[in-house]
């Protein structure tokens, strides 16, 4: 790898932070000021906010003729978001479910990910399938609006952030300056980092579907960790998993709706992507169900299982395109002893919840 490439991809993940941050502080404190709720605004516009390096990216890869990188950046990323990042945050302390999550938020994000499995069957995924896409992802946020009058009071974390709201014009011209600068160092960075990425693959001879689902994914999910692993420290841990649930909604519907739309041709899906990476994306999504309904918390040993399937996910994408001879081993072991002892274990966890409810 060049030096250049190397600068590209560094440079382009800097930027891409840094963006997304300006955008974060300024459209939250935007949504304060109209009076959204804290749910309505974690769900909503700080999942945005962390999923916008992913809208950035992807786009920018369809605008290339990179579909294979747009698609891999999303799958990558919702894989990386409930395995790594949830894993990762509930390593740190036990976190807290909320209900609504459970019972809103959850099902919407398994339902968005059999849609747009359905819609990519046929390996392409046209400007028709994007706006039904973009259209879902509208519904879903006027439905968390109107929740949103349920409640009207500050996140502490947002409020902390912003000790001297008043509704004059310095203040609303202020946000809406860290939102576009926000918004242009999110473009900047998604066209270093797609450039870069692209070239890594070529001169590593990988397809650039690995090169999305690895590098680029965990590059683009930065904002979603570094916002969930601060709300664990700081004690509120909804919010961790409220950024990680709505970002991976964003992601399906809004990212791939949009890289959808933005495709001259349509964007193409890779037949690894179908029989691979989107069940994978599916099965995370599914198993978040009984391991959120024991009790509305993910304990520690939850979130190793989470971090352990993501190494393990990792390891089998690097042994397929290398072509190792332990690829068939590792399948093997995962298929017959690692999964079936992880599904006993989840089962049995959550008839226990029901039996003895909290």
């Amino acid at each position: 790898m060049s030096l250049t490439t190397f600068a590209f991809l560094v440079a382009g993940l800097v930027l891409l932070v840094i963006g997304a941050e300006a955008l974060v502080r300024g459209a939250s404190r935007l949504a304060v000021r109209i009076g959204l709720s804290p749910l309505a605004i974690g769900l909503t516009v700080v999942a945005f906010g962390t999923s916008a390096p992913e809208a950035a990216v992807s786009v920018q890869a369809a605008f290339s003729g990179s579909g294979d990188i747009a698609v891999g950046n999303v799958l990558g990323s919702n894989i990386a978001n409930i395995l790594l990042i949830l894993g990762l945050s509930a390593l740190i302390a036990p976190l807290s479910v909320s209900r609504q999550l459970v019972r809103l938020d959850v099902p919407v994000m398994i339902g968005a990910g059999v849609l747009t499995y359905a819609l990519a069957w046929n390996g392409r995924l046209g400007r028709l399938e994007g706006l039904l896409l973009l259209a879902g992802i509208v519904v879903y946020t006027l439905t968390l609006f109107l929740l949103s009058r349920r409640g009207q009071a500050t996140p502490p974390a947002i409020e902390a952030d912003m000790p001297e709201v008043r509704p004059s014009r310095l203040a609303w011209l202020t946000d809406l300056l860290l939102v576009t600068l926000g918004l242009v160092l999110l473009v900047g960075g998604a066209r270093l980092l797609v450039e870069g990425a692209v070239t890594l693959a070529r001169a590593l001879g990988l397809s650039e579907l690995l090169i999305g689902l690895t590098v680029v994914a965990v590059g683009t999910s930065l904002p979603e960790l570094a916002t969930s692993m601060l709300a664990v420290l700081r004690g509120q841990r909804d919010i961790a998993v409220g950024n990680v649930v709505g970002s991976s909604i964003f992601n399906l519907l809004l990212v791939i709706g949009a890289a959808a739309v933005a495709a001259a041709d349509g964007l193409s899906i890779s037949p690894n992507a179908l029989a691979f990476d989107f069940p994978v994306m599916l099965a995370v999504f599914v198993a978040c169900l009984p391991i959120f309904f024991s009790g509305y918390h993910i304990n520690r040993w939850e979130g190793l299982l989470f971090f352990a399937y993501y190494l393990a996910y990792t390891l089998y994408l690097v042994l397929f395109a290398t072509g190792l001879p332990a690829l068939e081993l590792f399948r093997h072991a995962m298929t017959w002893y690692a999964l079936p002892l992880t599904c006993t274990v989840v089962l049995v966890t959550f008839l226990r919840a029901l039996r003895h409810p909290r």
